[in-house]
């Protein structure tokens, strides 16, 4: 999608730019411009803020329910505009590549229709995509934290993807990757040439009878025209003759009585002649006639030529015919033109070099295979080995974290497990199975209360609690995360105001603007808080609230500016008096000081 020079400055470094809601839900119509950074939505109980994330959530290939259209309208509509950084547009290009949608700038626009009936329409750059598409899309662009099919923390297939950046462990992983590939090139080859015994003797005997075939028929480039054309002359050889007899009778007459057309030349020559002694005006006539007489005279001696010339010859007439029919039977078999029978017979020699010497390459590539088996699980066990390392430390890391916040009890773990495999390379004694990732499958695991085991992560249960621990794990992971946006929701269940003050701190460092120079990289964060603590960390504010427009209630939201946002986090604090104004200024104070002290330790 293209767009205006003006727009494209406008999205700076913004990942959700911005989202345009229309009949959806309670929401008669809403434009919402992100931040950036942190964006705090808040607003009281009731008043749409949910309505919100889930528009988003069906933006990214939710589900669509009819009862998301605004009552007494036919659609709802949600459009979201997209600026991609770098490390989206490594996952998202190739998606649109593929489905040939054009991305001329670094603008995806997402639009999604819901109608009455049941029928919805999704678009990314104005094109029509299938929902499976908008899923593959919007799954490298938000993570919901609230909605699990959001989560990319919930992908057990992206587990080890998180360990291996969080480790530095890629260009390891990388090399092994590369090996597994010839490996598999290598087996590949193997299962080419091990062919049933049987099989491989009659496919010899069918590519020599081909070969020889050709190779005995000693075919050229250019033969087949030359023969024909050769067939035509020999096949007309009397009818020529007759002809070139007939014309060169007609010039000099069939007998002694029969006066042929270079006799009457002649004649009329000897006429003119005797006319010029009596009047020189005739001359060019005289010349003329000379001229034809001449003229006549060697077509005459050039038909003779050509019809004592004409070869008759059936034997080479049959020679010829033989050679054609041949030509015509290869053509049936192997190839319209003698050019790729030709190349048949090439590809069936080589093919049969190939089998021919199948059983010197197959005792060579086994010892390759060897060989590959011996290094990839060397390299595989090294980069295992590193793993674990790394998950021991990522759980340190996450488990201090959750402690901050206010989840001191719990566990944090990463499970590693191998596959049998016979076929497999050999680590520690074991024979595993091995693909491009290596030979282990990551898990992470997590107990969020004492006394309980250590779960599958995609397991827990959802509410603040989750979002908490995502947090955690976000914050850990910021450097190995390469999803741009981040939405938390509920995040704030269960806690007070201390350890609110940590979430919302937390939050606000995920975002670009909590260090000058970033070289990790950073999440545009929209968070819905009930606690001031958690919004007063916020780079854009905004409240939602609700509205009776004369017997239908819409949801408004308003962009705050300072005095709004005070008197925002004053009624969140209480009752908005004096008191709670001071309060909330005090505490808008407070956050700016902890940011410019996080600033300054970046």
């Amino acid at each position: 999608m293209k767009l205006s020079n003006y727009q494209t400055m406008q999205l700076g470094e913004r990942m959700l730019a911005e989202i345009d809601i229309t009949n959806f839900a309670i929401i008669e119509h809403l434009h919402l411009q992100f931040h950036r950074g942190f964006n705090v939505m808040t607003g009281e109980t009731g008043a749409g803020k949910s309505i919100i994330i889930d528009a988003v959530g069906m933006l990214l290939g939710g589900r669509a329910q009819a009862e998301f259209v605004r009552a007494d309208t036919a659609k709802a509509r949600v459009e979201g505009t997209f600026a991609l950084s770098n490390s989206a547009r490594e996952t998202i290009v190739p998606i649109l590549d593929e489905i040939g949608i054009e991305h001329e700038d670094e603008a995806l626009i997402i639009t999604r229709e819901i109608h009455r009936e049941g029928r919805n329409t999704c678009r990314v750059n104005g094109r029509t995509v299938t929902m499976h598409t908008l899923q593959r899309i919007g799954e490298f662009l938000i993570d919901i934290h609230g909605q699990s099919e959001h989560l990319s923390l919930l992908r057990v297939r992206e587990h080890v993807d998180f360990l291996d950046r969080y480790g530095n462990l890629w260009e390891q992983r990388a090399r092994v990757a590369e090996q597994v590939k010839r490996l598999r090139a290598v087996r590949n080859e193997i299962k080419t040439l091990m062919v049933d015994a049987r099989e491989a003797a009659r496919r010899v005997d069918r590519l020599t009878y081909v070969v020889e075939e050709i190779s005995d028929a000693n075919l050229r480039i250019g033969e087949e025209e030359a023969l024909k054309q050769e067939r035509e002359l020999l096949g007309n050889a009397e009818l020529r003759a007759n002809l070139a007899d007939h014309a060169y009778r007609s010039l000099y007459g069939a007998g002694e009585d029969d006066k042929g057309a270079i006799d009457l030349l002649n004649e009329a020559l000897q006429a003119v002649t005797g006319l010029e002694k009596y009047d020189a005006a005739v001359k060019s006539a005289r010349e003329e006639a000379e001229s034809a007489a001449a003229q006549a005279d060697d077509l005459a001696r050039s038909l003779r030529a050509y019809r004592d010339g004409v070869e008759h010859n059936p034997k080479r007439l049959a020679q010829i015919d033989e050679r054609v029919d041949l030509i015509f039977r290869l053509k049936r078999k192997y190839g319209d033109t003698i050019e790729e029978i030709i190349k048949y017979g090439e590809n069936a020699a080589a093919e049969l070099a190939t089998i021919s010497h199948s059983e010197e390459r197959t005792k060579e590539l086994q010892q390759q295979e060897t060989q590959l088996l011996k290094e990839i699980a060397a390299r595989a066990g090294d980069l295992s080995r590193a793993r674990r390392e790394a998950g021991e430390r990522l759980s340190r890391e996450i488990e201090a974290q959750l402690q901050d916040l206010g989840m001191a009890k719990a566990k944090f773990g990463v499970a590693l497990e191998r596959a049998d495999d016979a076929n497999g390379p050999e680590v520690e004694g074991r024979r595993v199975a091995v693909d491009t990732t290596g030979i282990d499958r990551a898990e992470f695991l997590v107990s969020p209360n004492p006394g309980e085991p250590l779960k599958p992560l995609a397991k827990i249960a959802s509410g603040g609690e989750t979002s908490r621990l995502m947090l955690a794990m976000k914050s850990v992971l910021a450097v190995a995360d390469n999803t741009p946006t981040l939405i938390f929701d509920e995040i704030d269940q269960g806690i007070g105001g201390r350890t609110g003050g940590i979430v919302g701190n937390k939050l606000w460092a995920l975002t670009p603007t909590a260090q000058k120079i970033s070289t990790a990289p950073r999440h545009q964060v929209i968070c819905i808080t009930h606690l001031p603590q958690i919004a007063a960390f916020g780079d854009a504010h905004f409240k939602i609230h609700k509205e009776i427009v004369g017997e239908r209630t819409i949801t408004k939201i308003d962009s705050l500016d300072n005095a709004a946002r005070v008197e925002e986090l004053a009624q969140m604090l209480g009752t908005a008096t004096a008191t709670t104004r001071q309060n909330a200024e005090e505490l808008l104070a407070e956050v700016k000081s902890q940011k410019e002290k996080g600033k300054s330790k970046k």
